[in-house]
């Protein structure tokens, strides 16, 4: 809670200079939540409450006009950023880190939350292979998520990721949309989830290892 509340704030504030050009993302979350560590539950509540509304707000101003730095994540279209990251953020962190912690079961999601968190997902996913363009990867691949929010994405070679099939994929992978931000994140072995491959399964299974969405 501590580290979404000071992601909220931060874009407010000069954090957010921090958060544009830091090489190590998650260092920095570190270190805004060790900063917070001796705060009371409630303070760290309240800061969640107050900053999230007003990114609520943010979220709302059309700002795709412009593009934006995170980080090593790359540059983002602003309304992807705006509202794309922090609802993935929450998304994400509140299924698969505070409901299990809590012992509590996953509250559900809906397709437009969903299509948001897949959408910025993608876009980051885009950017990690533009940088990092490993030898080995040199055919597409076709994404199939299905359910609530789902779609079909080719990701090829150079960063490329769009929606539709690919013309001539190496490999096809289905699983479901709601399991893609748990796996993909690493928070869960993608071979422990439902994912059907088709195609060259070494070249998916080398894929789905090196895809990881922070």
């Amino acid at each position: 809670m501590a580290h979404i509340g000071a992601t909220c704030r931060s874009f407010f504030t000069p954090s957010v200079i921090t958060m544009m050009r830091v090489r190590d993302p998650e260092r920095t979350n570190d270190l805004f939540v060790d900063k917070r560590r001796d705060r009371p539950v409630a303070e760290t509540l309240a800061e969640y409450e107050r900053w999230s509304r007003v990114m609520g707000v943010a979220a709302r101003v059309p700002l795709d006009w412009t593009r934006l730095p995170m980080a090593e994540l790359g540059w983002f279209r602003g309304g992807v950023m705006i509202g794309g990251a922090m609802t993935c953020d929450q998304h994400t962190h509140l299924r698969h880190g505070i409901a299990p912690a809590l012992g509590r079961p996953a509250p559900g999601t809906d397709a437009n939350r969903m299509a948001v968190v897949l959408e910025w997902m993608m876009a980051v996913l885009r950017n990690q292979s533009r940088s990092a363009r490993p030898e080995w990867f040199d055919r597409p691949v076709t994404v199939e998520l299905e359910g609530p929010g789902g779609g079909i994405w080719s990701v090829g070679p150079g960063g490329v990721v769009r929606t539709g099939p690919s013309d001539k994929p190496a490999a096809t992978i289905t699983g479901r949309a709601v399991d893609f931000p748990e796996w993909a994140t690493h928070r869960a072995d993608w071979r422990r989830r439902d994912l059907r491959i088709s195609g060259d399964a070494d070249y998916a299974t080398r894929f789905l290892d090196f895809v990881r969405v922070v």
